[in-house]
């Protein structure tokens, strides 16, 4: 009985594995304690904002999850307390931005099994200071209640194979805001007619016999004073002068 043949082609397709994606990322994580390592394959994609500014914080998304056969699993003795997964992601290309990361909740974690990956998106976040054009790649993959006590820590096996994706920074707007002319009060009026000014060399106008008054044409109250006075003086000399005539035979 004769075997029927196989195309060379079709015999190519079943003895070569798919090839991966470029968005797949190999880790070779290891559980602290314990040194006990396992190679781990996730498919991560992230959403670079298409611009950012310096020195405004950005937010780059982070989704993930297993290639099949290759999850990371969870040690058999389990992993204590609430444990967060703490995602990455490697800048270069701009000035003093290296990385941006973000916090995420992988759900309930059952010793021996998976350790499942966040469903809701992962926001890594960052703040640009100087401007530049860069790319972006995933990083590192760490587990643990805080980012400083990682119980499982996922290095990248190869930090250029990841897919990267392009960052643009650009500088901060220092465009001056347009001046507010909405306030339609009018002053024509008071630029109109400015205040009068008082010339330090013009004289000032003194009454004969009185105080100077400054003004040049009003008694002030000495010469009025002075003024009564005469006029008493001259009403008592009147009046003497008719007693005496009056006394006369």
């Amino acid at each position: 009985m004769r075997l029927p043949l196989i195309p060379p082609l079709a015999v190519l397709l079943f003895a070569t594995p798919a090839p991966e994606s470029g968005t797949v990322a190999a880790y070779t994580c290891t559980t602290t304690g314990t040194n006990e390592t396992q190679i781990v394959k996730m498919d991560i994609t992230l959403t670079v904002p298409a611009t950012a500014s310096v020195d405004r914080q950005m937010t780059i998304g982070w989704r993930g999850s297993y290639v099949e056969g290759a999850e990371l699993r969870a040690p058999a003795t389990g992993l204590d307390g609430e444990v967060n997964l703490y995602a990455y992601a490697a800048v270069s290309g701009i000035d003093r931005l290296t990385s941006a990361t973000g916090v995420g909740s992988p759900g309930l974690i059952v010793p021996g099994a998976v350790i499942p990956l966040p469903r809701d998106t992962v926001e890594l976040r960052t703040t640009p200071r100087h401007p530049g054009t860069g790319t972006v790649r995933p990083a590192s993959v760490n587990f643990g209640p805080t980012p400083q006590k990682r119980l499982i820590e996922c290095e990248l096996q190869d930090k250029d194979a990841p897919a990267s994706y392009p960052l643009t920074v650009t500088a901060t707007d220092t465009t001056p805001s347009t001046p507010d002319t909405s306030d339609t009060s009018d002053t024509s009026d008071a630029e109109a007619t400015p205040p009068a000014e008082t010339s330090e060399d013009t004289p000032t106008a003194t009454p004969m016999g009185g105080a100077n008054t400054g003004g040049g044409g009003e008694a002030g109250p000495d010469g009025r004073a002075l003024v009564l006075a005469g006029s008493l003086v001259l009403a008592a000399a009147l009046t003497g002068l008719r007693l005496r005539r009056s006394s006369r035979p």
